[in-house]
């Protein structure tokens, strides 16, 4: 009999040791380490369905289930011993298992290769990852809410072109980061479906050739479908390249809320400011009060954009199915999840120090004409067309322009000048006849803005109670991997 040089427990086939560097460049397991609840969790899912299934006896069944929960509690503990020898998670578990129960851990990965067993774990861990981020998105979203609500009478300029447009409420403006967030919820509940899906059966490749029962084991790991075909169960990227692009989306989001929060507390602007405890100093400057976390949170958009770039980059021509390429999925993914969660976790009570001075922001929102709008609409109302109101109104910011006045200036004779239509009576120029007039679904008039909050609110209710639902999916794997330990 040959005796295994490589080390390796796929090694029989092979007469030289691996190369000390091919060995360092082969391993996952520095980072792929992070899925080893998962790793095991699988494990005991699939041991438990080959006992189930006659495939392996009862008492080797117990031995595996046992064992793992030992290497479990090793790792949770600190004591495990990580060896990069061991190239990844599942290795580094299953030799771990063997020196604790001996033969029957190799009966373990009967009717499992590797390649279903990784892709399961991955599965498994995104499956978690998105239910967090999505929780944490409803604390963002709701935290908007709240600054929204400190101040309901408060009116700012909205920007076009980054000029001032029209006068919009302070909470109708924090209302639509709210519903930016909250169809990122939405989004990844879109992504969850597609990954909470067992690949296990997929095998190498072409499908196990012992009598499993896939579908068993799925409905112990809480997964309601199966992968339609073996090849694409193990060759398939998409969930993870579609939840990137999620991730991105929300980085986006989160970069044009930060950005926004810069302009807003520069002395330039001064619509707002935000507490000492989310800002920095200048080494050099001690007047200087920075938005450096909002800051990083824009620039920290490149490197969850550049794990979604690179997973397109390394999947673009892979043939079925397997190729190690794949093993370069998951460090991009793992500090995008890792990036997104901490700046989630950070912005809530960022939110919760930022302060507006409504007096700053009603003097912007009448400033630079912005009622012009408002005019050209009084004056279609009042019979003429649009397109004629909209000349009347600009030549009259052309003349207040010339003449350094502003529309409130004008008096009631001057404005009877501007058109016959206000012969009678002027028109309404303040900032609250202004957004009241916007009296649409999704208008910045105050009762609708009301309505909105309440409807957001109320969604906010509705995502938490649905997401909480899918981490105690995760919690009851946890419980069944609790129960094992006790006995």
């Amino acid at each position: 009999m040959s005796t295994n040089v490589s080390g390796k427990l796929w090694g029989g086939r092979f007469s030289q040791p691996m190369n000390q560097l091919v060995a360092d460049m082969n391993a996952s397991l520095p980072f792929d380490r992070r899925m080893a609840r998962q790793d095991i969790v699988g494990s005991m899912a699939h041991a438990t369905m080959l006992g189930r299934q006659d495939i392996i006896s009862a008492e080797d069944r117990d031995a595996i289930i046992a064992g793992l929960g030992r290497v479990l509690a090793e790792i949770e503990d600190g004591t495990f011993v990580f060896d990069n020898q061991d190239e990844d998670i599942h290795m580094a578990v299953e030799k771990r298992l063997t020196a604790l129960i001996g033969a029957p851990a190799g009966r373990l990965h009967t009717a499992r290769s590797r390649n279903d067993q990784v892709a399961l774990d991955v599965r498994l861990w995104m499956r978690e990852a998105l239910a967090l981020t999505s929780m944490r998105l409803l604390d963002a979203a709701e935290a908007a809410l709240n600054v929204g609500d400190r101040y309901p009478d408060a009116i700012m300029p909205g920007y076009t072109h980054t000029q001032r447009g029209q006068p919009v409420l302070v909470a109708h403006h924090l209302h639509a980061w709210a519903t930016m967030l909250l169809r990122d919820v939405s989004r990844l509940g879109d992504v969850y479906t597609r990954v909470n899906v067992s690949p296990l059966g997929g095998a190498a490749m072409a499908g196990a050739t012992w009598p499993i029962d896939p579908d068993y084991t799925a409905e112990l790991l809480g997964m309601p479908a199966l992968c339609a075909n073996s090849m694409d169960a193990i060759g398939d990227r998409d969930h993870v390249i579609e939840t990137l692009a999620a991730l991105s989306i929300i980085s986006m989001h989160l970069s044009r809320i930060a950005e926004e929060l810069v302009l807003w507390t520069t002395a330039e602007y001064g619509f707002a400011e935000l507490g000492d405890a989310f800002t920095t100093g200048s080494s050099i400057m001690p007047q200087k009060k920075n938005a450096d976390i909002a800051e990083l949170m824009r620039g920290k958009t490149g490197r969850v954009y550049g794990a979604l770039v690179s997973i397109l980059t390394i999947t673009k021509a892979l043939p079925l199915t397997y190729n190690k390429d794949n093993q370069e999925d998951k460090e991009g993914m793992f500090d995008a999840f890792d990036t997104i969660l901490m700046l989630l976790q950070v912005l809530p009570p960022m939110l919760d120090t930022l302060v507006f001075f409504p007096e700053t922001l009603a003097k912007a929102a009448i400033g630079g004409f912005s009622l012009a709008t408002d005019i050209a609409d009084q004056i279609a109302k009042r019979g003429l067309p649009f397109r004629e109101a909209h000349e009347i109104s600009g030549r009259l910011v052309a003349r207040c322009i010339r003449e350094g006045r502003t529309l409130e200036s004008l008096s009631a004779a001057e404005w009877a000048e501007v058109s016959s239509v206000f012969a009678d009576s002027p028109p309404d120029v303040t900032l609250l006849g202004s957004v009241s007039a916007r009296n649409v679904p999704g208008g910045t008039a105050p009762n609708r803005v009301a309505d909105a909050y309440a409807a957001s609110r109320a969604k906010i209710v509705s995502e938490r109670e649905r997401v909480a639902a899918l981490l105690a999916t995760e919690t009851e794997l946890h419980a069944r991997l609790d129960a094992v330990l006790a006995r």
